[in-house]
């Protein structure tokens, strides 16, 4: 049976539990694309499926709406693919392992992909029925959206017609998003040599943190498993002489590494000492926000003929560590509590000719997002490395006059019995791309509770989505 079967409203939740099944982490969407090629053949509706796999599905007015505007509802069809390291699932090949407890639904040991994949419920249930008011509607499914949304960008929207948006990638139920940061990824490459070293192999590891989404949890003061690795390295230095053979940490850009390993090899020196003291200093300093933190020393032998970094690089990969920029650079001054301008060192791999950081930059400023970039850049150029960037998207500006925010602020005063938040948002959302490609688009970004997305621990309320689903029926009801 069904983990979701019987939980109102069935038809929302027959689809999640269809999504969860279907592998689609970011750059895999090729079978969720396909899936929802499939829904449109089956029932006869117009669709398109563009080279990157976005797919758009148009359905007609239902009767009295004919002459509506027509109104986009749209979603992205990937999920950030994070899991416990005592898990075992493949994500390429296996679907999720849904569990449902207390009214919340999440997932075995993994993220649940609730962001966005309630999105493609919600339209795919909306879509499939006969009985629902709507006005023309157009169902935009993006791909990649978790690792820089590159399947907006990339859509070519000639033929969309709405400049009405209902975007469903939100967290918290009644917070209306009316505009949002700019933001682009940044990879710093630092270039190393090796050379034959021996000595004591040991793998240190920083490990234990919250982790959580690089934008919208960057203000909670949570640590990040590379930067601390960087910190605790530069302190080894005075123990003793050791070489870098890797450091690896992270695996999206847009979240917060929760995890990173350095292998050494020690040439001299006794470490314990520092490990102890560091540990017991990274407790206090995160007891609040990361009260598991831990520090890993484990001994692996003493080896010999190993490739490590040179001395020289080595100093300089630990440099860069201390230096990159990262986290909180400004507040906003016009929105109380609103973070300006940050950033994210997300992911952190040794290559075999080099080390790369990957950085999520974000601000609702462009030109302060251009001088973090320009800071990136500054340092790595005098470490001799070099700095590109890609998947740039525009800040989503507030927009004075909106009747579509006007109207659900309206509807939600109704339902719920009192005022909905109204508010912008530290993190990318692919209304900005939207917007600058549909002169004119109105649009605002809502949906249901999620808890700790992006992580394994990642959760969705039931009782929200029902609250949600009814919400997002009447504002189409009322777009006539």
């Amino acid at each position: 049976m069904a983990v979701l079967e019987g939980l109102e409203p069935q038809e929302v939740f027959r689809w999640f539990e269809a999504i969860c099944g279907i592998p689609h982490g970011s750059s895999d969407a090729g079978r969720i694309s396909d899936f929802l090629v499939d829904f449109a053949v089956q029932r006869g509706l117009k669709y398109r499926q563009d080279e990157w796999n976005n797919v758009i599905i148009w359905k007609a007015a239902s009767p009295g709406y004919e002459q509506s505007a027509p109104v986009m509802l749209q979603g992205h069809m990937d999920m950030v693919c994070e899991k416990e390291a005592d898990c075992d699932i493949d994500f390429a090949a296996e679907g999720l392992r849904l569990k449902l407890q207390d009214g919340v639904i999440f997932a075995e040991g993994t993220t649940l992909g609730g962001d966005d994949g309630i999105a493609v419920a919600y339209a795919l249930a909306i879509l499939d029925a006969e009985d629902i008011p709507h006005p023309p509607l157009e169902a935009v499914f993006t791909v990649d959206e978790e690792i820089g949304m590159l399947g907006a960008a990339a859509m070519d929207c000639s033929d969309l017609h709405s400049r009405i948006m209902l975007n469903l990638d939100s967290e918290d139920e009644g917070h209306l998003l009316v505009s949002c940061a700019g933001g682009v990824t940044t990879e710093a490459h630092l270039p190393v040599v090796w050379e034959t070293a021996g000595g004591e192999v040991i793998r240190l590891t920083i490990t234990g943190l919250q982790g959580g989404h690089s934008g919208v949890e960057i203000d909670k003061g949570r640590g990040n498993a590379c930067r601390l690795l960087g910190r605790t390295l530069y302190a080894l230095k005075e123990a003793g002489n050791f070489r870098l053979l890797r450091l690896d940490g992270g695996m999206k850009d847009n979240a917060i590494p929760r995890e990173a390993v350095a292998e050494l090899v020690c040439e001299s020196g006794d470490y314990s000492r520092i490990i102890d003291g560091l540990r017991e200093m990274y407790r206090n300093e995160y007891r609040q926000t990361d009260p598991d933190i831990d520090i890993l020393w484990e001994r692996q032998g003493v080896k010999t003929g190993q490739k490590a970094m040179t001395s020289r690089d080595t100093d300089r990969v630990i440099a860069a560590l201390v230096n990159l920029p990262g986290g909180i650079q400004r507040m906003s001054f016009d929105i109380p509590g609103l973070v300006q301008t940050s950033l994210n060192l997300g992911i952190m791999i040794t290559k075999q000719e080099e080390v790369s950081f990957s950085f999520s930059v974000r601000s609702s400023i462009g030109s302060e997002k251009e001088e973090l970039v320009q800071r990136i850049q500054c340092l790595m150029e005098a470490l001799g490395g070099s700095v590109t960037c890609t998947g740039a998207y525009p800040a989503w500006e507030y927009r004075q006059d909106s009747p579509l925010r006007d109207l659900m602020i309206q509807i939600y005063q109704e339902q719920y019995g009192e005022k909905p938040v109204v508010e912008a948002l530290h993190a990318g959302v692919e209304c900005g791309l939207f917007a600058g490609k549909l002169p004119g688009l109105d649009c605002v970004s809502f949906g249901p509770d999620m808890d700790d997305i992006h992580t394994p621990k990642e959760s969705m309320n039931v009782e929200s989505v029902r609250r949600t689903w009814k919400y997002v029926l009447e504002i189409l009801r009322r777009l006539k």
